[in-house]
């Protein structure tokens, strides 16, 4: 179940050595409006800056050899203990527990989120240690820095903020916000090279509409991603129509 804040400004800290790729993020379309409007606050921090080095280095060769370097303990302990209120704070780790829909509506508890982006071969065990909260992974596989998951995140938790997103019915019927994936949309024109609008979707009876979309996204869920539909506790109505769907897709498969 969708779960919305109930109101008041969100303040996300993010933490990294690449501060231009989050202000980018910060300056363009949905997130550039919500700070604007003051929904949500971001305040960057260069790692860097909290460097003893003369060049500003923040990492090192690891104990024991190995390839890649390591982000080092000192500038980022020193970079978290400056915030004035660090709230929950999270390490982007392909460690870490996989992103899902339930874990960004967890998180839109929280009114103040600082967000750990590692590089290179990871950070000192120690911050983990002493200083993190929580590792969250955007899934099994690596990528160069957690700069894209920590977006990811601040995206996710901001669309459930109230102001953040126009109509609030949009974030309910996201895919996974019931366990299921979204049923398929429409818009104009109502006919393209013989493909139509299926014709429920254009008779105005609310009802069927609904009855309709739900089958759908039952259906959808079904052949993309079927392993959802263990974890659904699905009403007799539903199972009802998912069975339908199933009956229909066969029926048309060997036509």
């Amino acid at each position: 179940m969708v779960k919305l804040l109930s109101g008041g400004r969100v303040k996300f800290n993010i933490l990294t050595i690449f501060p231009e790729l989050i202000t980018m993020f910060s300056k363009t379309g949905f997130i550039k409006r919500t700070i604007s409007e003051n929904i949500i606050d971001m305040n960057i921090v260069d790692i860097r800056e909290y460097s003893d080095n003369i060049h500003k280095r923040v990492d090192d060769k690891t104990y024991g050899g190995g390839p890649g370097m390591v982000l080092q303990y000192p500038p980022i302990k020193s970079a978290i203990h400056n915030l004035k209120d660090r709230g929950h704070v999270i390490y982007l780790s392909p460690q870490g527990q996989t992103l899902t829909q339930e874990k960004l509506n967890s998180l839109a508890s929280f009114n103040q989120i600082t967000f750990l982006c590692g590089r290179y071969e990871g950070i000192d065990q120690r911050v983990l240690d002493e200083l993190v909260d929580e590792e969250i992974s955007l899934g099994d596989y690596v990528i160069s820095g957690g700069e894209t998951g920590c977006m990811a995140i601040i995206e996710g938790i901001t669309r459930l903020i109230p102001g953040a997103i126009d109509d609030l019915e949009s974030v309910k019927q996201d895919s996974f916000q019931n366990g299921i994936l979204d049923h398929p949309h429409y818009t104009r024109p109502d006919n393209i090279d013989g493909k139509k609008v299926p014709e429920v979707l254009s008779s105005g009876d609310h009802g069927r509409i609904a009855k309709w979309r739900k089958k759908q996204a039952l259906g959808v869920t079904w052949i993309k991603r079927p392993e959802l539909l263990k974890n659904v506790k699905l009403s007799k109505e539903d199972d009802k129509l998912l069975k339908e769907y199933i009956a229909e897709f066969k029926e048309n498969e060997h036509k």
